[in-house]
């Protein structure tokens, strides 16, 4: 957890919502100078009563999903803004009497005592192309979830298995032939022109998120492919995701950003077990838990290592253990500007 401890001669915290945000403002000495709700369509009226403060004023809200237009125009009118973290900020949940009013002024506290948990704000010239393809996912978990329906129709009808995977295009031409009851085949109709939908949306967000990461940073993205079994998808998702290395500054940040080491809770010499499993960049995750079964795949040197570990741990450990490797070699990877060495990974 990081906690943001810079001084400054007024903080303001912010609980921001959809509509209204309550902001309130303190000086170094805890002294309230503003105390207010604020509509979000008018935001003008908040900076017109931040404007005295000028560059001395530290803006904080939490990381709610509205937060983008809030640090866009922070940016604009030069205030500083910081972005707290959503799950560390529980500090505002533990009064017997919870309010909008009272929890800017807590957000404001925690900022001026350098108790504020900081999230990272993603830059606005990247963060669309970041959300284009976390939205690329949701399409592609939505075809699955398809595919998935017409095989259990399938089973429903007790009907023999389907020759060739539906995957592909061409194996789905009149499938919904062979099912009796109209109202079944209209429903596997129905699948088959999402299916076409999806596969079209699907490669066209490809080409446009591929096109952007050779515009945005084509260095990284190709050193990131310079892993073996790593394609286009999972070197975007870690480019994004990641953004820049240097944000990182230790190995270990980075490694529990990317949810690849275990937390630890002890008390008086006992431990309470491995909690905030899920804390961190779950896509970033979800990229390593996929980097592994292909690069196991794809290097014979990788597939040797694997099995000699899987005997001695079990093959979860072995994953893991390899899935904390390859986040070591990615950081370092990216911030000496070098590409995949298999040696280094192994030794």
């Amino acid at each position: 957890m990081n906690l943001y401890q810079t001084q400054h001669p007024f903080y303001c915290g912010i609980d921001l919502h959809a509509n209204e945000m309550y902001a309130c403002v303190v000086d170094q000495d805890g002294k309230k100078h503003l105390h207010r709700n604020f509509k979000t369509r008018q935001p003008e009226k908040l900076f017109d009563e931040l404007q005295p403060y000028g560059s001395n004023v530290i803006v904080g809200c939490e990381s709610t999903f509205n937060w983008y237009w809030l640090c866009d125009a922070c940016e604009e009118k030069k205030i500083p803004f910081i972005l707290g973290h959503a799950l560390y900020l529980k500090a505002i949940h533990g009064g017997k009497v919870k309010s909008d009013k009272i929890d800017s002024e807590k957000l404001a506290r925690l900022l001026r005592g350098g108790n504020f948990a900081v999230s990272y704000a993603y830059p606005s010239h990247w963060r669309a192309t970041r959300d284009l393809l976390r939205r690329r996912g949701h399409f592609v978990s939505r075809r699955g979830e398809t595919l998935a329906h017409i095989q259990i129709v399938n089973h429903q009808q007790n009907l023999p298995a389907f020759p060739k995977k539906l995957q592909y295009k061409s194996n789905r031409q009149g499938i919904a032939e062979q099912f009796h009851d109209p109202a079944v085949a209209f429903s596997v109709e129905t699948d088959v022109a999402m299916l076409d939908a999806y596969d079209k949306v699907i490669r066209d967000l490809e080409r446009f998120l591929e096109q952007s990461a050779k515009v945005h940073d084509a260095n990284n993205f190709y050193l990131l492919k310079t892993i073996p079994g790593v394609g286009k998808i999972i070197a975007m998702t870690m480019l994004y995701e990641i953004h820049q290395i240097k944000r990182f500054p230790e190995v270990g940040d980075f490694l529990s950003y990317a949810r690849l080491v275990r937390g630890s809770h002890t008390s008086a010499g006992k431990s309470y077990g491995s909690p905030g499993k899920k804390m961190g960049n779950r896509y970033l995750k979800w990229a390593f838990s996929e980097i592994v079964p292909l690069i196991k795949r794809q290097s014979p040197e990788v597939k040797k290592y694997m099995t000699r570990i899987e005997k001695k741990h079990g093959q979860a450990r072995a994953h893991s253990n390899l899935a904390t490797k390859l986040g070591r070699a990615i950081y370092f990877m990216l911030r000496r500007g070098e590409v995949f060495d298999m040696q280094k990974l192994l030794r």
